[in-house]
Order: C-alpha cells, then sequence, then structure tokens
C-alpha cells in the first residue's frame, strides 16, 4: 500500500486533521500567553526616593510601571510629601503595568509629649527620649557635684517645660553636670558603624558630633540613613579628653571605602 493509499483513507485523513487542528491550537495559545503575560519583556523600576507624588506618577507613566502610595512616615530633615522608601526598589526587574508602592514624608510631623528627665542621668534621659520619638541633641556640661546629672532640658538654648507638645524627631539638648573629680572620657571607635549607632556611640561616651561630613556617594536621604563612618576626628585615642568635647564623622556608601570589620 503506498502514500497516497494511506492518505485516500478517511480515517487517516481525520487523524492528520485532528493532528494538525491540535498543533496549530497549542501554536496559538503559546503566542498569545506570550502576548498576554508579555513573556520576556521586563521593564528596570526606576527611584523615585525623594521625588514629589506629582513627578514619580509622571516617571511611572513614562516608564511602563504606576505608583501608589502605602504609607507615610515623618523625617525631619527630608522634604514633605517626598518619596521616602519604594517596593520593589530601584533597579528590580519587573513587567509593564506593575505597581510601585511609596512610602511617603509626612506632610504633618507627628506631636509628642516633652518627658521630664531633669535629675536623671544621662544615659537614663536619653532612653526615655528615644522611647517619646524625640532625639538627644547636644550635652551640655556645667560645673556640678555628680557628673552626667541631667540640670536642664532645652530645646534650641531654651528650657522646654515636661508635657510641651513638639514635633517627633525634635532634639532636645540637655545641660549635664560635671564635676572636678570626673571630668574626662576616652574618644571611642565609631569607624564602621552607620550614622545612627555611630553618635550613640558618641554620646555614650559623653561627647558630642560637631559635624557629619557625607562623600558624594551620598546622593539622598535614604543614602544619609545606609552611610557608613569611614573617617574620625579626631581619631580613637587612650590619652583622656574633656567629656562634651566635639568629634566630626565623614560618612560614605562607597563599597571601596567602607573599612573592613
Amino acid at each position: 500500500m503506498g502514500v497516497k493509499d494511506i492518505f485516500s483513507n478517511w480515517i487517516v485523513r481525520n487523524l492528520v486533521a485532528a493532528a494538525a487542528l491540535v498543533i496549530a491550537l497549542l501554536f496559538i495559545a503559546i503566542v498569545s500567553l506570550k502576548f498576554i503575560t508579555k513573556h520576556d519583556q521586563v521593564l528596570t523600576v526606576p527611584d523615585f526616593t525623594n521625588m514629589q507624588v506629582s513627578e514619580a506618577k509622571a516617571l511611572a507613566a513614562d516608564s511602563g510601571v504606576r505608583v501608589e502610595v502605602a504609607d507615610s512616615v515623618f523625617v525631619r530633615r527630608m522634604a514633605k510629601g517626598a518619596v521616602y522608601r519604594q517596593d520593589p526598589t530601584a533597579g528590580s526587574a519587573v513587567k509593564e503595568g506593575r505597581r510601585v508602592l511609596l512610602v511617603i514624608n509626612a506632610v504633618n510631623a507627628k506631636k509628642v509629649t516633652v518627658p521630664n528627665v531633669v535629675g536623671c542621668s544621662m544615659r537614663q534621659a536619653k532612653a526615655e527620649l528615644l522611647s517619646r520619638g524625640l532625639r538627644l541633641g547636644n550635652l551640655v556640661y556645667v560645673n556640678d557635684i555628680a557628673t552626667n546629672n541631667v540640670l536642664k532640658q532645652q530645646i534650641r538654648g531654651r528650657d522646654v517645660r515636661p508635657g510641651t507638645q513638639v514635633d517627633s524627631e525634635t532634639a532636645v539638648d540637655l545641660v549635664v553636670g560635671l564635676s572636678s573629680s570626673d571630668n574626662t572620657t576616652n574618644v571611642p571607635k565609631v569607624i564602621g558603624l552607620k550614622s545612627t549607632p555611630a553618635v550613640d556611640v558618641v554620646h555614650d561616651y559623653s561627647l558630642n558630633v560637631k559635624r557629619m561630613v557625607y562623600d558624594d556617594s551620598v546622593l539622598n536621604y535614604a543614602d544619609s540613613l545606609d552611610a557608613v563612618v569611614y573617617r574620625q576626628s579626631p581619631e580613637t585615642s587612650d590619652v583622656p579628653t574633656a567629656m562634651g568635647s566635639e568629634m566630626t564623622l565623614y560618612l560614605t556608601v562607597n563599597p571601596e571605602r567602607i573599612p573592613k570589620r
């Protein structure tokens, strides 16, 4: 029986037609699925940080994604209404139309109550301020019988009463005692620490941060939070220094400058 005779059989012809139809349907399904899911077509999520929401929406439209404000925080040193954080992060590979959730800096600061830390030790006062959503500012030392005993609490050089309502993250300066028999400390090593823990260590050693100098790798507020101290002045030393002395910290996010720990 020849090939012609085989294909002249109606059963064979129907089987071949059915197989051809299945193959065609599979091909259409694969092509359609690729089109619907945009298979292998990915976009790169832009960096929306520090932008206003209107700017972020315009950039998102141009980039093929969409943005949505999911939450807000209050960061004093950041522009009000600016994007603080995003998810997915900048540089992520996503499909067209992906929703990017934004956390923005609140327009209005949260109000908190100033506690009474007069009479506390400096460390106790610091912990209490942090628990209330405030920051420890400068340590101002004056002669007294007890070192690091809090004598006054101030904001921008003026005494502040307990119960006063202020913006969260406000810096509260402490006027603390300094006895003649206990008035020196050592310079700690804060190289390798991020900014917040570095400042905490400086304060724990009864010293102040005069300046925080960020190099050109720090481009925005988010970078400043991740920046690491790569140099400090003065350097760590076992030679005693006066309490209340100042330190300058130099910070970076450049991996080549970050010291290996």
